[in-house]
């Protein structure tokens, strides 16, 4: 193919694998580059290969590898088979259910399971069991069987899934016009002054590190985000504090948190698994190392959720204990945290 030749987009033997769009803020790059910066495993010599192909578009027109992507580009790579993660395999995996009956299904999800497959992720997740479990259930725009939300690989908690088409629908609009209730415990580092409040600002992928989202509180990148916040516990060094999500953006309640400067305890990906606050002491180095290992993620559990069933009308509430690792955590700062205050006294 020729650079600029249109790219019939409905041709039936092409299947989209990546399809990035790019930010207000990016400047010109070429696609290898811009394609090596999202795609993880890639090695550019692949990518070139493909755009040689002809499998690499930009707003639907075949490039080069040295073409430029600007601000808004919608970047694509197409081949003729389709994704792995879209060839779903039922698999008989224990399911947690919580509630279960002829229009919803809700589940308790263990810390470590994947929601859908994805890169690196082709089996093994919640939907490979949610297939096994469920005949036809409906598909989304993003051909993910019942999904209407979800939640992070190592976030453990609650999440509902459409076993209709119809209680996809509802569902879905429920979520969009921020009609259910969704909250979730976070420990995270240092001791938040305020007993409660809310933090606003867009958030949308990070500028200069892909597998980040940023929060842009001027508004000139990413999608309105809002979350409200109680403290529950102030634990000397952390804080557990109750989140209420007000929008559902990717990474909402770690973004956020990172942003106003209390990380969430052990949360890798954004910087928590080093020690953000406390002493010097090597008992106290010793001390977090311990709670690390008890808890090996980031410190947050959807605790609680509530929707409006789809055909009864009913709203209901679901809540989920604290898992194991985490209160095994809290359980080590409380016992710290009243060692430190018997100190204080003597």
């Amino acid at each position: 193919m020729q650079e600029n030749q249109p790219q019939d987009i409905e041709n039936d033997d092409l299947y989209e694998h990546h399809r990035f769009v790019a930010t207000e803020g990016q400047e010109p790059l070429r696609v290898d580059k811009f394609l090596m910066n999202f795609i993880q495993n890639a090695t550019r010599n692949k990518i070139q290969q493909a755009a040689k192909a002809g499998n690499v578009l930009v707003n639907d027109i075949t490039v080069k590898s040295n073409h430029k992507v600007k601000p808004h580009d919608i970047v694509r790579v197409v081949l003729a088979y389709p994704p792995q993660e879209n060839l779903l395999v039922a698999q008989d995996i224990p399911l947690d259910i919580v509630f279960e009956d002829n229009a919803v299904i809700v589940i308790n999800k263990p810390a470590g399971m994947v929601v859908h497959p994805g890169h690196g992720n082709h089996s093994g997740t919640l939907v490979n069991g949610l297939i096994h479990h469920i005949e036809n259930l409906p598909t989304n725009s993003n051909e993910r069987p019942g999904l209407v939300h979800r939640i992070d690989k190592d976030t453990s908690g609650l999440l509902v899934v459409a076993k209709t088409e119809f209680a996809l629908a509802h569902l879905s609009k429920q979520f969009f016009d921020r009609t259910t209730e969704r909250l979730y415990y976070a420990l995270v580092w240092g001791n938040i002054e305020e007993d409660e409040g809310r933090i606003e600002g867009n958030i949308g992928r990070s500028l200069k590190n892909r597998l980040q989202m940023s929060v842009f509180p001027d508004g000139e990148f990413g999608k309105h985000a809002v979350t409200h916040f109680k403290v529950l516990e102030r634990l000397t060094y952390v804080t557990l504090v109750q989140c209420k999500l007000e929008t559902g953006r990717t990474h909402q309640i770690r973004a956020h948190f990172k942003h106003i400067g209390h990380t969430l305890f052990n949360d890798e990906r954004y910087g928590g698994n080093t020690i953000l606050k406390g002493t010097t002491f090597t008992k106290y180095k010793q001390f977090v190392e311990n709670c690390f290992k008890a808890l090996p993620r980031q410190a947050l559990h959807a605790k609680t959720l509530g929707f409006t069933h789809p055909t009864t009308g009913e709203f209901l509430q679901f809540n989920s204990d604290i898992p194991k690792d985490m209160s095994e955590c809290l359980e080590k700062w409380r016992t710290y945290s009243e060692h430190s205050k018997d100190i204080e006294l003597e």
